[in-house]
């Protein structure tokens, strides 16, 4: 029964390297222990003293030996222990920290997904609202906007709406391919 209990538990450790070792290592100390408190190992040897199996002295020697490398033993045991769960944790904060990552990830794919959805019915948002005049920045969700998506929004705009989104890129990302291709848009329209 204990086999397949330790077989159990060893097939549900498996994959976490030293962790089953060790759990394995303090099941098997365990199995060759023997726990007793102070108290009742005093009386048998007190009932030994009375029985005058051994002398008084012997057995203060002999309890006290026993406790001594019980408590050494406990040490050494409490230390295992500690170390299988600094080990678990840091098994765990792996695991946590895995997973933040990829749904870090995941959550980005997603969001460039909607973006990139979202991209040309807004693009035609844009284009009716300037087609009736009605009040708004040239393009809508332009924070979001990849630098080739505005790209490909900048020849649909007026000079002035481009003058707007040259200084809201110019405060905010500044990337210099938007800012080179507005000032030739510009300057294309200025010149005609």
């Amino acid at each position: 029964m204990a086999a397949k209990r330790d077989e159990d538990e060893g097939s549900a450790a498996s994959g976490e390297g030293g962790l089953d070792a060790t759990v394995k290592a303090v099941r098997e100390t365990l199995d060759h222990s023997v726990t007793l408190s102070v108290e009742r190992l005093q009386e048998t040897v007190d009932d030994a003293v009375r029985r005058g199996r051994m002398t008084r002295d012997d057995a203060n020697e002999l309890v006290s030996s026993l406790v001594s490398r019980g408590r050494s033993y406990r040490d050494d045991l409490i230390g295992e222990i500690e170390a299988l769960l600094a080990g678990a944790r840091q098994g765990a904060q792996d695991l946590v920290d895995t997973a933040e990552k990829r749904a870090r990830a995941s959550a980005a794919s997603a969001s460039r997904t909607t973006r990139d959805l979202a991209d040309e019915p807004l693009r035609q948002v844009d284009r009716a609202r300037r087609a009736v005049r009605a009040p708004g920045a040239p393009i809508t969700g332009y924070e979001r906007l990849t630098a080739a998506q505005v790209r490909g929004r900048i020849g649909e705009l007026s000079a002035n709406d481009l003058r707007s989104v040259r200084e809201q890129e110019a405060e905010g990302r500044a990337r210099k391919t938007i800012l080179a291709e507005i000032d030739r848009r510009l300057e294309r329209l200025e010149s005609v």
